[in-house]
């Protein structure tokens, strides 16, 4: 069983890609090959006419036709067990062509499902290209370790050498894949995975059964016992779709719960009005920046802010003005800081803003901008002649052991804003 090249629509598009390139090539290289081991002998050489041939080039087609979603990417099918069978009863040779027919034909139905020219044409040389080398490869190396062609009989020895035939396909297949995944920008490891390295396996031995069958015992036997491994096949092919299907409500179900506790997390530490950091989180970050310059030497300021006669308009407004009134505020400090700078809401109508590697004169400066621009924004919407100030009270990192002591300078100075007029920044 082989695993088709991703066709999955993206911005691959463009016709000449790495991996269109890489299978043109890959298929070119393996009909050489074919043509090279096939000069000696020529094809069906073994005394199977045109028939046979096409007797595997259909169960080939029916073999990979019947298959499943890979997990992660692509589609894995049955083939193994037409691409075994046939080295065991025609040659590597003659399998190798056989087969890659098979693998060249079946990728263009996509086209019928809105996959791209593009993807097709990549899949059927890539598939081609890479089943002509497995068999090739595996089946000659098979006949060289003294494999039998056709296999007659399944003693110990025969079965260690189908055994080796069996792994080195899927060593061969597999990388064949990694490579096309690597071309395609995604992690080669991807093509690992134990469910279908399981069926594959199970496959090789099955297509050993059909070819001992197919020497050995008469046709209404053989045919019997090819629609007993068929009907296997689909069941086979049922239970992965449906395991395919759970995994993916698994995975949706994991996504979710993922995405919830996220939200859980963010609702904890943030305030759910201005969506800003909360005092929990405010307090975690600012002792983790106080220590963290400290160790390097760094330096920060800080700056609590508070809305001017606040509770005024709680009592003169409705407390509904006064959640727009922070709303506002918090999205006017947010869009002054830098993308570094912090900025939360520490509580009631009360912020705290902390700037990392930066002196208390630049933090005023920026604080400064920050209380032009509450006082000048247009507070019309709510009432004529409304409007809002904001107080600063900045303090600056040094030698602190602890953060609430940066905290108390900030909230001492912002107390002198406060009492000295409101609508100021105090740094020192």
């Amino acid at each position: 069983m082989s695993r088709s090249a991703p066709t999955a629509r993206t911005d691959a598009d463009r016709l000449w890609r790495p991996d269109l390139v890489y299978s043109i090539l890959l298929l070119f290289a393996a009909c050489g090959a074919v043509a090279i081991a096939a000069a000696d002998t020529g094809l069906l050489a073994r005394g199977h006419g045109p028939g046979t041939a096409g007797f595997f080039i259909v169960f080939g087609l029916f073999a990979i036709a019947t298959g499943f979603p890979h997990p992660v990417f692509g589609h894995v099918s049955f083939d193994r067990v037409a691409q075994v069978m046939s080295i065991l009863v025609l040659g590597p040779v003659d399998a190798a062509w056989v087969n890659g027919l098979a693998s060249l034909i079946y990728p263009w139905q996509r086209l019928r499902l809105g996959v791209s020219m593009r993807l097709v044409v990549t899949a059927s040389l890539h598939n081609a290209g890479l089943m002509m080398f497995v068999i090739l490869g595996s089946g000659l190396l098979y006949e060289y370790l003294g494999g039998a062609i056709p296999v007659t009989i399944l003693d110990p020895g025969a079965g260690l050498l189908l055994f080796a035939l069996v792994v080195s396909m899927q060593i061969v297949n597999d990388a064949g894949m990694m490579v096309m995944l690597y071309l395609r920008d995604t992690d080669p490891r991807l093509v690992f995975n134990r469910f279908t390295a399981v069926v594959e396996y199970v496959s090789g031995a099955a297509g050993i059964v059909l070819a001992i069958a197919f020497t050995n015992e008469s046709l209404p036997y053989f045919v019997l016992l090819l629609l007993v491994l068929t009907a296997g096949m689909l069941v086979i092919m049922k239970y992965a779709l449906m395991r395919v299907r759970l995994e993916k409500l698994v995975d949706e179900r994991t996504e979710e719960l993922r995405v919830q506790a996220e939200e859980f997390e963010r609702q904890a530490t943030h305030d759910k009005l201005t969506g800003l950091p909360n005092r929990r989180h405010a307090d975690s970050y600012l002792q983790q920046q106080v220590d963290l310059a400290q160790r390097r030497n760094r330096r920060g300021a800080l700056a609590l802010a508070d809305v001017d006669h606040f509770k005024r308009i709680n009592d003169g407004f409705s407390h509904a003005i006064g959640d727009q009134v922070l709303e506002r505020v918090a999205q006017i400090l947010r869009e002054g800081c830098r993308s570094t700078d912090f900025v939360a809401r520490y509580g009631g109508e009360e912020f705290l803003l902390y700037f990392p590697d930066t002196g208390v004169e630049r933090a005023a400066r920026v604080c400064s901008e920050l209380r032009k621009a509450v006082q000048g924004a247009n507070w019309s919407d709510i009432a004529p002649d409304f409007d809002v100030t904001i107080s600063f009270g900045l303090a600056e990192i040094r030698d602190a052991k602890h953060s609430r002591s940066i905290l108390d300078e900030a909230d001492m100075r912002l107390y002198r804003a406060k009492r000295t007029g409101r609508n100021r920044v105090i740094a020192a």
